[in-house]
């Protein structure tokens, strides 16, 4: 018969062996299988906002740099903005069962081609949008291709370019629900009285939402300018990823620009902010490891101690 203790006085000493646990460590793994399949658009979006914080950084820091940092080049760039978008005669509409706008616009004039005017810092980068209650720091980029909308916001060509000016309305637009960005996820939290901004060379726009709607797929709807207002459309779609019907924000420009706008548009990004989906995979795997550790300890045979032995 075998013996599990032996006592001296009244201590017990017990002889325990390490011996890998194969069945805690496969219910381990299931369980860090899970909270990697929960946590992964967590990180995915959080690395994702951290690379668009970082292109708008960039493009920041292009623009204090030549050509850009010339006061007469900006305004002479925003000038040809603005003549285009006195050209164009601007509109979108959203045809039945299609996801995106199509821009109706179209420029009498010849001399200006959409993508070479905004091109700040190159790459398509047009200005910034900035939506505080929704977490929402993006660049803006040229086109609606699927390309574009995999960086950031997309602007829809045929829309008047987002400059400003009474009878123009931009429409951005951007993805909302993907596994790997945020993007315009929280769209459908927009409020009546929400602001947001748009950054474009040194100008700040700041916009007021007036209106927010969903639309059926089966709905024509146009998103035209309006002559006597200076509007924003934001668009995506909804729901969560059925992406059947389209939400549309529209915000109307408020003047002046509220003077912490000016500035929250000249920072650096706060955004994606602290990982905490990192704390809650490390954690995690702390667990697993110190279930796993402790699982592989069994009792084995006591050993006689030296009183036992008669030493």
């Amino acid at each position: 018969m075998s013996v599990d203790t032996a006592t001296t006085g009244n201590t017990v000493h017990k002889d325990r062996t390490w011996r890998f646990p194969w069945l805690p460590f496969v219910a381990c793994l299931v369980i860090l299988a899970g909270v990697g399949l929960f946590l992964y658009p967590h990180a995915a979006s959080w690395f994702s906002q951290k690379e668009q914080s970082r292109v708008t950084e960039l493009a920041q820091e292009a623009l204090d740099s030549p050509p850009y940092d010339d006061p007469s080049f900006r305004e002479n760039e925003l000038s040809l903005a603005h003549a285009y978008n006195d050209a164009l005669a601007s509109g979108a509409i959203y045809r039945a069962n299609e996801r995106l706008a199509t821009g109706q616009g179209e420029s009498t004039s010849l001399g200006l081609t959409y993508d070479d005017l905004l091109n700040n810092a190159e790459h398509g980068f047009m200005g910034r949008l900035q939506y505080s209650a929704l977490d929402i720091d993006l660049p803006i980029y040229h086109g609606t291709s699927d390309e574009t909308l995999a960086m950031g916001v997309g602007h829809l060509e045929g829309t008047s370019l987002p400059v400003g000016g009474v009878g123009t309305r931009s429409v951005l637009t951007a993805h909302r629900g993907l596994p790997s960005a945020t993007l315009f996820t929280h769209l459908d939290q927009a409020k009546v009285g929400d602001t947001f901004t748009i950054s474009v060379l040194d100008q700040v726009l700041t916009y007021k939402v007036i209106e927010s709607q969903v639309i059926e797929p089966s709905e024509t709807k146009e998103i035209l300018a309006d002559p006597d207002r200076d509007l924003v459309t934001l668009v995506t779609c909804t729901p969560l990823g059925i992406n059947s019907h389209r939400i549309l924000v529209t915000g109307e420009r408020i003047t002046p620009t509220p003077l912490q706008d000016v500035t929250a548009a000249q920072a650096t990004s706060d955004l994606p902010g602290f990982p905490w989906w990192a704390v809650a995979l490390g954690g995690s795997l702390i667990i697993a490891a110190v279930y796993i550790w402790r699982s592989g300890y069994s009792l084995g045979p006591a050993k006689p101690t030296g009183e036992d032995q008669g030493l």
